[in-house]
């Protein structure tokens, strides 16, 4: 029986892994795409480059897994208390505040920084931001839907169409205050603050009253 107290390799591997997804994810954050240093991810998570290469083969595989984690980060975080909520309206509100709170982690800017960086490029990296927005707005427009097959969300747009605007309202209320988080001099607007502005964002794309 190994001590408890002693990684396995397979342990220490996964260890390396997660700290550098998460270097990364501030390094893509405050710098983008271009300017993504694999020497600075590797010194800022503690290691050498050479055990980020024996994690990953190149830049681009690294983001692709950085790109993954970010996914599989939301779905716990947020999808989690999404799908807990039987009401289409009451889930869409705790996607909004669900998606406050996490906009203040460094993995949530990932996706806009790639995305503002690949925007009309047919790039790998591009393409599956892509498809990681898409899975997100289908399931805000299954949600829609349901709301207005149930009467509680207006029928005049068409649900997808909501989806978009709610997911674009979103992100442009995020980005515009995402710069704070990276200035001393500026303090970071409060969490709770931030979960009313998504909430209203929402109702107010929704159509929704007294919310």
């Amino acid at each position: 029986m190994r001590r408890p107290d002693r990684l396995t390799q397979a342990e220490r591997r996964e260890r390396t892994r997660q700290a550098l997804l998460e270097a990364s994810a501030v390094e893509l954050s405050r710098y983008g795409y271009g300017q993504f240093n694999l020497a600075r991810v590797a010194s800022s998570a503690g290691f050498t480059r050479g055990a980020l290469y024996h994690q990953f083969t190149d830049k681009n595989d690294l983001i692709l897994a950085v790109i993954e984690w970010t996914r599989d980060t939301w779905l716990r975080e947020v999808g989690a208390l999404v799908t807990e909520e039987r009401d289409p309206v009451a889930a869409l509100l705790v996607l909004a505040r669900g998606q406050a709170a996490f906009s203040r982690r460094d993995v949530a800017r990932v996706l806009i920084a790639l995305r503002m960086s690949f925007a009309g490029q047919d790039h790998p990296v591009g393409r599956e931001v892509e498809r990681t927005y898409a899975l997100l707005i289908e399931r805000c427009r299954d949600l829609v839907a349901d709301g207005q097959g149930a009467g509680s969300i207006t029928t005049d747009t068409p649900a997808e169409v909501l989806a978009t605007a709610l997911l674009g309202a979103l992100e442009g209320l995020f980005i515009g205050l995402a710069s704070r988080a990276f200035d001393e001099q500026t303090p970071p607007t409060p969490t709770p603050y931030l979960e009313t502005l998504a909430v209203r964002t929402v109702a107010g794309v929704l159509g929704l009253k007294g919310t």
